[in-house]
């Protein structure tokens, strides 16, 4: 007897008692690109899509608030090296162990329990970073918002693996790529929103910042506050929403023990073409064994949710019991194990090459003629910030939405192929060319760069963990890709600043396309996870003897 089965006799859908509002999903119209979405789907992405771009708002302005603080305490030089790094680097610091820990959480103790708590994190981490006293001085400070970015980093970490579990488990097969996709897009909204953001308040502060006085360098103090404060706004907008959001189904019914709901009609349907069903994204899915498995009807959506009355608390810590031993036990499995080994690769040496750049656009604008290197303070900063906007809106934000035109159609594995190679290539030229390219060919090539970043590997390695393995592990296996991804981008924050006095920013640039060259080999680990059900898959193998089965 499968776990599915033993458990099914505890936990029935309660067909007398439907919620509404989130869980009460629209039957999906598959005459309709799986792009457009309906209200319903529109709720989920505006609770879940916050994190990414709080993620987003928080890495752009880092870069405004250390140039502010240049000018505040530094006199308009440089900071001290290492505490630069450190500030740049806290975030991602705190990011590992908030994906870590909230993604193992999110497994054990469901979705519900946990959702929500990462943006009190983040909450109270902003307060603490926009309250740092001004008394201390420049080190002070600087050390003062390391601790508590590093507090902030640990709510943005939690919210990859909860946001990407809470959405992944409640998407429609055909749509759930695109449905990850809208919510990764507003990290490109985060870094669009946060230039504005930052040209505005600087807009308030030209009449006392637009000359050469120093004793006007102080009013920085407020600008750099009023910026990472008003990140508190969608923060507080979407926190009521999130602490209240019921469990899914799909994630009820995997620690119940029942088996994903499988229209009988399409088990095996049209095997000999590869196709399930008709529209981007429906294509036979296989075991590991290459035997077709049963699919789940794509027009049957989640409309029932499990009683908890009828699920009784000794079987709810039975499967918390038997948790961690069903978790070592997949990933014992070499199939399963390299598919893991294929997401936290791909992952870190992505985040290498894009935070290594992102979190040093200071340098790179100056290459372009936007460094704001020349003027007064008001228009340095001023410049950055309008560099930062320009780069965003060429390459970051079309990016994004590219992605979730395609995703459907192209994809997974081939746009994250693609976006490997490209973005290689785009940095051999920009390395190659470094010392011969004028302003306009650099802002053109950085560009393409960050265009392909994020119609590529970027977007596609946030997919992968939530797509490939099941409800039951999905939280943890992504927390634990999405931390390795963060180490790459720690490491990329200290050795960029490391290397480039001594060797140079062309022979960094040249490290970078290294490393997204060694992302097309690890991509191939990974299966194609379009139209694919990793729980019944899971349920399949369970009943070839294929998987571990919790009796």
């Amino acid at each position: 007897m499968s776990v599915y089965e033993k458990r099914e006799q505890h936990a029935r859908p309660n067909h007398g008692d439907v919620r509404g509002g989130l869980e009460d999903f629209e039957r999906d119209d598959p005459s309709k690109p799986p792009f457009i979405l309906n209200w319903t789907e529109v709720k989920i992405l505006g609770i879940a899509g916050v994190g990414f771009f709080l993620d987003a708002y928080d890495l752009f302005i880092i870069n405004q608030v250390t140039s502010m603080l240049q000018w505040r305490f530094y006199g308009g030089k440089s900071l001290p090296s290492t505490l630069s790094g450190l500030v740049k680097a806290a975030a991602n610091i705190g990011s590992v162990i908030g994906q870590v820990s909230f993604g193992l959480m999110g497994d054990y103790f469901g979705r519900k329990a946990v959702y929500g708590k990462e943006l009190i994190i983040i909450i109270v981490a902003t307060i603490f970073c926009i309250s740092a006293p001004s008394s201390v001085g420049g080190d002070g400070v600087l050390i003062w918002l390391t601790v508590w970015r590093i507090v902030l980093g640990v709510g943005v970490g939690a919210d990859y693996p909860m946001s990407a579990s809470v959405t992944g488990d409640r998407a429609i097969l055909r749509k759930r790529g695109v449905m990850l996709c809208y919510i990764f897009a507003n990290q490109g909204w985060g870094s669009f929103i946060g230039s504005i953001v930052t040209m505005i308040v600087l807009a308030c502060y030209k009449g006392v910042l637009d000359n050469d006085n120093p004793a006007n360098w102080t009013k920085t103090d407020g600008i750099w506050r009023i910026i990472v404060g008003l990140a508190l706004i969608p923060a507080f907008g979407t926190l009521y929403q999130r602490l209240t959001l019921p469990e899914s189904v799909r994630y009820n019914r995997a620690v119940a023990g029942e088996a994903p709901p499988v229209d009988a009609s399409m088990k095996y349907a049209d095997v000999e073409n590869g196709s399930a069903n008709s529209g981007p994204g429906f294509k036979q899915t296989y075991d590991a064994e290459g035997n077709p498995v049963p699919r789940p009807n794509p027009d049957v959506v989640a409309t029932e949710e499990l009683d908890p009355s009828v699920l009784p608390k000794e079987v709810i810590v039975a499967a918390q019991r038997q948790h961690w031993k069903e978790f070592r036990a997949y990933f014992g499995q070499w199939r399963h194990f390299k598919i893991l080994i294929g997401t936290t690769c791909c992952w870190f040496l992505l985040d290498i090459a894009f935070y290594g750049i992102n979190l040093n656009t200071n340098i790179i604008l100056t290459a372009m003629g936007l460094g704001g290197s020349t003027g007064t303070a008001w228009n340095r900063l001023f410049q950055v910030a309008t560099g930062n906007l320009i780069v965003t809106a060429l390459g970051f934000v079309p990016g994004y939405y590219v992605s979730v035109l395609t995703i459907e159609y192209i994809g997974r594995k081939p746009i994250q192929l693609m976006g490997f190679g490209m973005t290689a290539l785009m940095l051999a030229l920009l390395a190659g060319l470094f010392p011969r390219l004028d302003h306009g060919g650099f802002i053109a090539l950085f560009t393409f760069l960050q265009f392909f970043f994020n119609f590529g590997a970027n977007t596609t390695t946030f997919l992968y963990p939530v797509e490939v393995f099941p409800t039951k592990y999905r939280a943890t296996a992504h927390g634990i890709s999405a931390a390795c991804g963060k180490c790459g981008a720690i490491a990329a924050s200290f050795g960029f600043n490391s290397l480039v006095g001594p060797i140079g920013t062309a022979n960094v640039l040249w490290i970078f396309f290294g490393v997204s060259i060694l992302g097309i080999p690890f991509t191939f680990l990974l299966p194609e996870t379009k139209g694919r059900d990793p729980d019944v898959i899971l349920a399949e193998e369970e009943k070839r003897g294929l998987a571990p089965i919790s009796v």
